[in-house]
């Protein structure tokens, strides 16, 4: 059983910064490709950032492209999104999730998600 959990959510003005992190409680953490997903409200579930699990190859949605950062340290079992910059369209509930696969950017490849965390940005 792999479980995550975000955090690191909040209020932030246009233009801020915030950090997420997601714990991953799984004997094999190592080996799972990690990514951040979001969704607004009326909106689909999108794909935000995905890491391997070496965090060698990271690969980055267009709208967040330069100005987010994603992450991983093995030791410590945790991801992380670094978000700066931050747009009213960062609105979102922002998802961790793992996948048994080495690496993906398909959410339907995803079978571990976290609870979701609210970012706010307000403009």
């Amino acid at each position: 059983q792999v479980q995550v959990a975000e955090s690191g959510g909040g209020l932030v003005q246009a233009g801020g910064s915030l950090r997420l992190s997601c714990g991953v409680v799984e004997r094999t953490f190592s080996r799972n490709g990690l990514g951040w997903f979001r969704q607004a409200p009326g909106k689909e579930r999108e794909i935000v950032a995905a890491i391997t699990w070496s965090g060698t190859t990271s690969y980055y949605a267009d709208s967040v492209k330069g100005r987010f950062t994603i992450s991983r340290d093995n030791a410590k079992n945790t991801l992380y999104l670094q978000m700066n910059s931050l747009k009213s369209e960062d609105t979102a509930v922002y998802y961790c999730a793992a996948t048994v696969a080495r690496f993906s950017k398909d959410a339907n490849e995803y079978t571990y998600w976290g609870q979701g965390t609210q970012v706010t940005v307000s403009s």
